[in-house]
């Protein structure tokens, strides 16, 4: 919500300096995205006079122009000078009062004015049109001033066209926020000013009864809570006045003409969306009048918008018909193409109507179709203002489009909110809240925010928290106050949550302190970002084909729980996995200009079962790395991440949470698909898979919109949880010699490192205390086809005394036959 400060400050005093109400939204929980001030791209721009206009000697439309500009341009001596501008416009005369932007100027869209000369001709600035101040959308020649406008001064000092804009971002709870009327009370109640609200007063109507033109049928109740129409007569289709124009430019709307001006006026004075037809276009029936109908949408019903596109509609849409057959309108979103206000306009039918929340929101996001009106209908719109926000637009049609308009107005409304009361207990409020808030501060801050307090204790002081109930009368806008607790969150919030002291909760018996999982996902993270890796958090919403993109089997993930209103089509279920979410960080990265990425997350996903109503929730530890560590430097080239790089992670991960009996094994290519074969390993713990670790497979990468290789891990946190010991378990340092041997053995190609560290430790006994693999050597001609020789490093040691020659010869021969046998091994001398 863009919030005018000059618009809000004629409905409430406010302080001199802006940011003072900046402060003031942050503090009570309105987050303030942007702050800018209109105008400041404007300068050098000033009033001016023609003096002179003769015609171009080598142009046959342009005119060379004698300007007066005050003393903005003087001569030698220092008295004022005229300017000389070439101009193209034809709507101008000499006498003339304009506006000129001078040598040096800033236009709006950075346009900066240079002395140049056009055809042959100096011309030293710009005489300047309204769409190029910035002030409308397209202009038919230069700004023409009033006779009276001073000549020689600064032109947006002189219309007061400086403004700040706050950027606000409102939450789907506070639709009220959406309207400057609705920020005014919220702005009241955080500075406990008085509002001073006054909208424009019809002066006259017409004999002609609106009831005698119009009909209005509300097909289904629950499409439509209430719907109001008036007619208006005789409009003049023309700009709207200059303060109109500067008011919805500061809202982020483009002007168009008075008529569609005035509703979008009215939607952000009162958040109230209004909807202007072109009366001559809505079919008459045979008693003279036009039947406006609320109704469904036929399935496979076509409808054109304003926007020309052609839209296929549901039965879960409401549109507006004249009659039960034509659709001249896509309720709550957007008009129709057959029945808009166009220059030839002359009468207007003027909706104003209350349209289901669900309904709105549901044709908005299924037809990718965001409007002004759909945004405020899917937050809920008062009903009970649908009378007044049409009565303020009539009195402005009257006002800046001459228009007549015609007696009373049509409302159909069936079933009338009656207003909501809620009993709010002052010590109920102080208890919760843990502060001592006065009384009077209650009363008076929800009466600021529009409510109708009536206190049952007011004889017992203004500062007394326990003299009785109050009885809040909640304003109609408000749809979020329902329950006595949203009203304390009102009253903290606006009393400061930053004012309570910290205290202690009061507890009997509680210790308190984190869980064994939650200790241990904190562990989890201190070791991934020891170990080099960021930690990240990706959505846990997901693309439908993410798992087949990755070219993840679906077997063992349950069935996709999917979301039923999803803001987006490729988020529209829970995710699965979270490998997808973090390679789409990967691309992100990389696509700006990030190649070394290595990020990680602890997060859920989500199996859904068919026959149960609750998904099953699992939380994984996953990693991803791309690139190097370090960017290149002029001392170093770090080398790319391999598999190991990633393996060693998980290692660590593992030693550091003292988990026991891992083993890596080969991935099944068929089994893995999403991972490159030869270049991957699953994570067994205690013999049963706790994840996998390896290169994602390239076609995989593709599909994310990667093109350099990625490593990555993903890991079971339940299974983390359930190996994880506390316990350090304390060997002592060794105090006799070790005796030291290499082993080097030609085994088998596809005989594994995990295989044969576990037949080399279980062959060595309780003598082998250390085995280190430290070379690896293939030659077809020296070792043979289809094998590898491998040499480690072996320790033989005992705990209590120094061993002999003969022990370890005794053992290093035991396992070297035993090695041999087991292996298939061959013994290189």
């Amino acid at each position: 919500m863009r919030i005018s400060y000059e618009w809000l400050s004629s409905l409430i005093d406010l302080p001199a300096a802006p940011q003072t109400l900046v402060d003031e939204f942050i503090r009570t929980g309105t987050e303030v995205e942007a702050v800018e001030t209109i105008g400041a791209d404007i300068t050098h721009v000033v009033t001016s006079q023609v003096v002179s206009k003769v015609p171009h000697p080598d142009s046959d439309h342009m005119f060379v122009c004698m300007m007066d500009v005050g003393t903005y341009n003087t001569d030698e001596a220092g008295n004022p000078a005229l300017l000389q501008v070439v101009c193209g416009a034809q709507n101008f005369n000499e006498g003339d009062k304009t506006v000129t932007a001078l040598v040096g100027a800033t236009l709006p869209g950075n346009v900066h004015i240079k002395e140049g000369k056009l055809r042959g001709v100096k011309s030293c600035g710009m005489n300047c049109s309204e769409s190029e101040l910035g002030l409308a959308s397209e202009s038919a020649g230069i700004m023409i001033l009033p006779p009276d406008a001073p000549v020689g001064v600064d032109f947006c000092t002189w219309k007061n066209l400086s403004d700040t804009v706050i950027d606000c971002e409102i939450t789907p709870n506070r639709p009220d926020c959406l309207s400057m009327e609705g920020m005014a009370y919220e702005v009241s109640a955080m500075l406990n000013e008085p509002v001073h609200i006054t909208h424009p007063q019809l002066k006259t109507t017409s004999s002609e009864k609106t009831s005698d033109i119009v009909d209005v049928t509300i097909a289904d109740e629950s499409l439509c809570s209430r719907y109001t129409a008036r007619v208006i007569r005789n409009v003049t289709i023309a700009p709207s006045p200059e303060w109109l124009r500067r008011r919805l430019i500061a809202a982020g709307t483009r002007p168009i003409n008075n008529v569609v001006d005035i509703t979008n006026y009215v939607l952000y004075l009162t958040g109230h969306p209004l909807h202007a037809f072109d009366l001559s276009k809505i079919n008459c029936g045979d008693d003279g009048k036009r039947h406006i109908v609320v109704r469904a949408a036929r399935d496979g019903e076509k409808l054109t918008l304003l926007d020309e596109s052609e839209r296929t509609l549901t039965s879960d849409m409401i549109v507006i018909s004249d009659g039960d057959e034509r659709a001249v309108c896509l309720a709550g979103v957007m008009g129709a193409q057959n029945s808009e206000i166009d220059e030839n306009t002359c009468d207007v039918l003027l909706e104003s109507a209350a349209f289901n929340a669900g309904h709105v929101s549901r044709t908005s996001r299924n037809l990718d179709l965001i409007s002004e009106a759909s945004i405020r209908y899917e937050r809920q719109v008062d009903p009970s203002s649908c009378d007044i926000a049409s009565e303020i637009a009539c009195a402005l049609f009257e006002e800046c489009a001459g228009a007549q308009v015609s007696c009373g107005l049509v409302d159909v409304y069936p079933t009338p909110e009656a207003p909501r009361v809620i009993d709010l207990r002052p010590q109920r409020v102080c208890a919760l809240a843990g502060a001592d808030i006065p009384r009077a501060f209650m009363c008076e801050r929800l009466s600021r925010l529009g409510c109708s307090v009536v206190d049952d204790g007011a004889g017992s002081g203004a500062d007394a928290v326990d003299g009785g109930v109050l009885h809040v009368t909640v304003p109609p806008t408000r749809f979020d106050l329902t329950r006595e607790i949203d009203l304390v969150e009102e009253v903290v919030r606006l009393w400061g949550e930053g004012d309570i002291a910290a205290t202690l909760p009061a507890a009997k018996n509680h210790a308190g302190g984190l869980t064994p999982q939650q200790q241990l996902k904190r562990t989890i993270g201190r070791v991934l970002r020891a170990q080099g890796l960021s930690e990240t958090v990706t959505y846990n919403f997901a693309d439908p084909r993410d798992l087949a993109q990755l070219g993840m089997s679906e077997e063992g993930k349950g069935v996709p729980v999917r979301i039923m209103r999803p803001l987006v089509a490729d988020q529209s279920e829970m995710r699965r996995d979270i490998i997808p979410g973090l390679l789409r960080a990967v691309a992100y990265n990389i696509d700006h200009g990030v190649a070394n990425v290595h990020l990680y997350e602890i997060g859920r996903v989500f199996y859904g079962h068919e026959h149960k109503s609750l998904p099953r929730e699992t939380r994984m530890v996953a990693a991803v790395m791309s690139g190097a560590w370090d960017d290149k430097s002029w001392c170093s080239a770090p080398s790319a991440f391999d598999f190991f790089d990633a393996k060693g992670i998980v290692e660590q991960l593992l030693r550091a949470l003292r988990i026991e009996k891992v083993r890596f094994q080969p991935a099944d290519p068929d089994a893995c698909g999403w991972l490159q074969p030869g270049n991957a390993a699953q994570v067994l713990i205690g013999g049963q898979p706790a994840g996998w670790v390896g290169a994602i497979h390239p076609l995989s990468l593709q599909k994310f919109g990667v093109d350099t290789p990625v490593f990555a891990f993903e890991l079971s946190f339940d299974e983390l949880v359930r190996n994880a010991h506390k316990e350090l378990a304390y060997t002592e340092v060794p105090t006799l010699p070790g005796v030291s041997l290499d082993l080097a053995i030609v085994v088998p190609e596809e005989l594994g490192y995990e295989s044969i560290m576990q037949r080399i430790r279980s062959a060595g006994g309780k003598l082998l205390s250390e085995v280190r693999l430290f070379d690896m050597y293939r030659d077809d001609v020296r070792v043979g086809v289809g094998k590898k020789s491998m040499a480690f490093a072996l320790t033989y040691r005992a705990d209590d005394h120094t061993l002999t020659s003969q022990e370890v010869d005794k053992a290093h021969k035991k396992l070297i036959e035993k090695i041999s046998r087991s292996c298939k091994a061959e013994i290189r001398s």
